[in-house]
Order: C-alpha cells, then sequence, then structure tokens
C-alpha cells in the first residue's frame, strides 16, 4: 500500500533516481534543509511496508507564494486585492522505475489535499506550478491547470478546480 509522509530521515533520498538530474540533487541535498527552515515541504511517496530506510517511489514539495492578481487571467482577477497568496508546487517527480504507472496524479492529488489543507487554515487563491518545458505544459493542463497569459509554462489551478477535482474523485 503506498502512502504519502513527509520526507524524514528514514527516507532513502540517495536511492531516488528521476531521470532529472537537478531535482535529483533537489531531493538528496535540499529539500531536508528547506523542510528545517521553513522555506518549503516536501512530501514522497512510499511503500508503507518496505523496511528503513524507504525506498522513495515519487516526491513533490511545496511553498506558500505570493503573486501579483494582474498576472492571472482577466477572469479570475476579478474582486481580488493586488497581492494574493498562493500555494506553489515546487518540484514534482517520480522514480524511473515508477514513472507511467500514475503516480505522477497520485502525487498531483495529494498536493491538492495538501492545498486545500493549507486553504482552509489561512486561504489561498489555489495551486502554481512552473512547467519545465511544453511536455510538462500539457502534462499540468490535462489537470486543469491554465497557464498563465504572461507565460505559458507558469500555470494556475483555481481552489474551485481543485475542491470540485476532490470532491468527484479525479
Amino acid at each position: 500500500m503506498h502512502k504519502i509522509e513527509l520526507l524524514a530521515k528514514t527516507h532513502d533520498r540517495d536511492g531516488f533516481d528521476c531521470g532529472s538530474e537537478p531535482l535529483n540533487l533537489f531531493l538528496k541535498h535540499t529539500a531536508r534543509q528547506h523542510s528545517e527552515r521553513g522555506i518549503s515541504r516536501t512530501f514522497v511517496l512510499v511503500d508503507e511496508d518496505s523496511p528503513t530506510p524507504k525506498a522513495i517511489l515519487g516526491f513533490f514539495s511545496l511553498n506558500i507564494c505570493q503573486i501579483k492578481s494582474e498576472s492571472l487571467a482577466p477572469l479570475e482577477t476579478k474582486k481580488l486585492p493586488r497581492d494574493v497568496s498562493a500555494v506553489r508546487l515546487g518540484r514534482l517527480a517520480i522514480a524511473k522505475a515508477c514513472q507511467r504507472q500514475g503516480i505522477g496524479k497520485t502525487l498531483l492529488v495529494a498536493a491538492m489535499g495538501k492545498f486545500m489543507e493549507i486553504f482552509n487554515t489561512a486561504g489561498g487563491i489555489g495551486l502554481f506550478v512552473d512547467a519545465k518545458d511544453q511536455d510538462a505544459r500539457r502534462y499540468y493542463e490535462q489537470f486543469g491547470f491554465v497557464s498563465l497569459p504572461s507565460n505559458e509554462l507558469e500555470l494556475f489551478l483555481p481552489v474551485k478546480t481543485i475542491a470540485e477535482a476532490l470532491a468527484s474523485g479525479r
């Protein structure tokens, strides 16, 4: 059975390889430091029955962000103040051996759930992500993310869309 956990010393960061060296290095050298400093939180997907250190099947990181409402599409900016709070999906990666098995969707749904926890406590207009390329942009768009007018690789998923997706079990 798979389980989402906050990154800890009990996870095998060194054994993780998603095929992207910057993402591998973030997990191995930076993710726990950012967590300890309150910069971001990284969550990992593991097999809950695996021995310690648990192999990481995939991970995502979240951090609080603030954006200018004018960077959103005009329909989204109605009645918003100039500066608005949101959450940024900073990184999302799947181990090479687990790619193309639906784990990306599992991680993205978990990130949406974490966003809703934050929203219910502190508010926020939605989830942002910076796609690394056009393929990543298309991947996020299938979940309802929309490109910002100023940068097609910066995408936004409004809170309403997140709530609807989680409620419908998509």
